[in-house]
């Protein structure tokens, strides 16, 4: 439960969280290869940029 006071404010946070993640992490299993690796090759290359400027 870590540091919520209650199981209630927990399964509240874990709840909202779940959408979230649920938006920004596509299923792998739902694209096609192709696909899967320009998204991810395209967030690398804007990390990478990030970090070096």
């Amino acid at each position: 439960m870590g540091r919520f006071k209650s199981h209630r404010q927990a399964q509240r946070f874990l709840f909202a969280h779940d959408q979230i993640n649920l938006i920004f992490r596509p299923r792998r299993y739902q694209l096609i290869a192709t696909s899967y690796r320009h998204d991810a090759f395209s967030l690398w290359a804007d990390y990478t940029a990030e970090m070096t400027a």
